[in-house]
C-alpha cells in the first residue's frame, strides 16, 4: 500500500495499551525516543488489567525470603515440559535470560509484588502476586511522567503501511471518532494487541471446540493485530493449541472471571456423575480439555478444611474463603449433604473420595496419575475433615495464547521464514512462546519482558536491569 502522505510523525508506534504495549513504549521513552501508543478502546490495560496479576519469575528476593530455590535452568524446563516442547526454545530462552533484570525493572518502576504462590505447571513456587490494577497504574504514572509517548484512547490502527509488498513497515492507518489518519513510525511498529478471544470467526477457523465458552478478555481482544500481520505475510504459530482455562464459575460474566484453583491446594475434580475424570495436577488449560469432554461442560471442584486451610486471603485465583462468603462455593458439614446441593449422586461421590483417600493412605498409585498438588509440587492430603466444599467449574477463554510468528527479537517474520522490516510483536498478539499448553504468570511475563525486548531490537539497543 502506497504512503504518499503522512498526517503525523512518531519514532515508534505502539499498538495496544496492555502491560506489553506499556512496558514497549517506557522502554522507548527511557532510550530516549518518541512513541505513540493507540488503544482502540476508552480504557487502558486490556486483559493484562483484568488478570490475576501473577508473573513467572525465578530467582527473586521474595522467593529467597521464602526458602525457595528457583533458577533459570528449572524456569526453563517446566516452561518446555508445560508447552509439551512444542514452544519455540528460542523464545523461552530469551524470556528465562531477561526474566529476573524485568522483575527488577518492573519493581523500580513502582510494581508491587506479594510472596510467590505455587501454580500450574510450576516444579517450585513462582508466581508472583500482584494487584494487576496496580501494575497498570504505575506503568501508566511512570510513562507520563517521562513525557516522550502519547496514548490515543478510542483510536484503533487498522492497517499497517508500507511502500512496496516486500518494503518496511513505515506506519499505520488508525481510525477515531470516524476520522482516518496516517501515522509515520520512523523506528518501527510494535503489535502489542493481545489476543483473538473475541473474534467468532477466528474461533472458528483455529479453535471450533471453544465456541460457547464464556469469554472474559479485553474488550479489544478480536485479533485486528494478528490480521493485520496475517495480510503483510505473518507466520502463525500455536494456532493449534488454543484452550480455555478451567476453573471458572458458571455465573461469571463477561468482564469479570471467578476462576478458583482449590486443586493445586489438594482439591479433586468430579463430574455431574460425582466421578474423577482428570490428573488435577496438569495445568489447568490440560484441565480445560478435560472439562469440556464431560457433560455439559461442568465439574466441581470438591475438598475439605484441610485444604479450604491453605487459602490465599487477597490473591485471586487461591481466596477460597473470600468465594464461600460471596455464595460462590458451596459449604456443608457432610459430603453427602455436599453432594445434595451441587446435584450429584451421594453414593458415588462418597466412593470417589473415599476411593482417593484410600490410595493416598495406601500409597497406591492413583488411577489418573496424580502425585502431586501441581507439577510435582505439594504434598496430597486426605480429603476428610468436615466441613466439606464444592465449586462449580466451567471453563472460560481469558487469552488465546498464540499468534504472529516472531524470532528471539521480537521481530514479526513471514511464512517463510524472513523478517517482516520494521514490524515487531510482543505479548498475546504473538506466537511461539507457550507451545501446547501455559504455565501460570507466564502470560504477564512475557508481556513486560517482550514489549521490552521488541523496543530494545528496534532500537539497537541493549535492555538493563532497571
Amino acid at each position: 500500500m502506497a504512503t504518499k502522505k503522512w498526517d503525523s510523525e512518531t519514532d515508534l508506534i505502539i499498538v495496544g495499551a496492555g502491560l506489553a504495549g506499556f512496558c514497549a513504549a517506557l522502554q522507548a521513552s527511557e532510550a530516549g525516543v518518541s512513541s505513540v501508543l493507540l488503544e482502540k478502546t476508552s480504557n487502558v490495560g486490556g486483559t493484562s488489567g483484568m488478570s490475576g496479576g501473577l508473573f513467572a519469575f525465578a530467582g527473586t528476593d521474595l522467593q529467597k525470603e521464602q526458602g525457595i530455590d528457583d533458577t533459570d535452568e528449572r524456569l526453563f524446563d517446566d516452561l518446555r515440559r508445560v508447552g509439551g516442547f512444542k514452544n519455540d526454545e528460542s523464545i523461552v530462552s530469551l524470556y528465562v535470560r531477561h526474566q529476573l533484570a524485568t522483575y527488577h525493572w518492573l519493581k523500580a518502576h513502582g510494581v508491587l509484588f506479594g510472596h510467590p504462590e505455587a501454580s500450574a505447571g510450576q516444579s517450585v513456587p513462582r508466581s508472583h502476586h500482584t494487584k494487576s490494577a496496580q501494575v497498570i497504574e504505575a506503568l501508566a504514572a511512570r510513562l507520563e511522567s517521562a513525557g516522550r509517548s502519547t496514548v490515543m484512547r478510542k483510536t484503533a490502527a487498522t492497517r499497517l503501511l508500507r511502500e512496496h509488498d516486500d518494503g518496511p513497515v513505515e506506519g499505520v492507518l488508525a481510525e477515531s471518532n470516524g476520522r482516518t489518519t496516517r501515522i509515520k513510525a520512523r523506528r518501527g511498529v510494535v503489535l502489542t494487541s493481545g489476543g483473538f478471544s473475541r473474534n467468532a470467526k477466528l474461533l472458528a477457523t483455529f479453535a471450533p471446540l471453544q465456541i460457547g465458552v464464556n469469554v472474559v478478555c479485553g474488550e479489544g481482544c478480536d485479533g485486528d493485530g494478528l490480521l493485520m500481520a496475517w495480510k503483510l505475510g505473518a507466520d502463525l504459530r500455536d494456532m493449534a493449541y488454543v484452550k480455555s482455562t478451567f476453573g471458572n464459575h458458571p455465573d461469571s460474566g463477561s468482564v469479570r472471571h471467578l476462576l478458583l484453583f482449590p486443586v493445586y491446594r489438594g482439591a479433586i475434580a468430579v463430574n455431574k456423575a460425582g466421578k474423577r475424570f482428570v490428573n488435577e495436577s496438569l495445568s489447568y488449560k490440560l484441565l480445560g480439555d478435560a472439562c469440556l469432554q464431560q457433560p455439559d461442560g461442568l465439574a466441581f471442584q470438591v475438598f475439605d478444611t484441610t485444604v479450604m486451610e491453605k487459602t490465599s486471603p487477597g490473591v485471586l485465583t487461591f481466596d477460597f474463603q473470600e468465594a464461600v462468603d460471596d455464595g460462590y462455593m458451596l459449604k456443608a458439614d457432610t459430603l453427602a449433604a455436599l453432594a445434595g446441593k451441587i446435584g450429584v449422586d451421594p453414593a458415588a461421590l462418597a466412593e470417589t473420595v473415599s476411593g482417593y483417600n484410600r490410595r493416598i493412605a495406601g500409597g497406591e498409585t492413583d488411577e489418573f496419575g496424580r502425585t502431586s498438588m501441581s507439577n510435582q509440587f505439594g504434598k496430597l492430603v486426605e480429603l476428610t475433615r468436615a466441613p466439606f466444599y464444592a465449586y462449580p467449574s466451567v471453563n472460560v477463554m481469558l487469552g488465546t495464547y498464540c499468534g504472529i510468528g516472531v524470532n528471539d527479537r521480537m521481530e514479526v517474520i513471514d511464512v517463510f521464514g524472513a523478517t517482516i522490516p520494521n514490524l515487531y510483536a510482543a505479548g498475546e498478539v504473538q506466537g511461539g512462546f507457550h507451545g501446547a499448553a501455559y504455565m501460570t504468570g507466564s502470560g504477564l511475563g512475557k508481556a513486560a519482558i517482550f514489549g521490552r525486548v521488541a523496543v530494545a531490537t528496534a532500537l539497537n539497543s541493549a535492555l538493563g536491569a532497571a
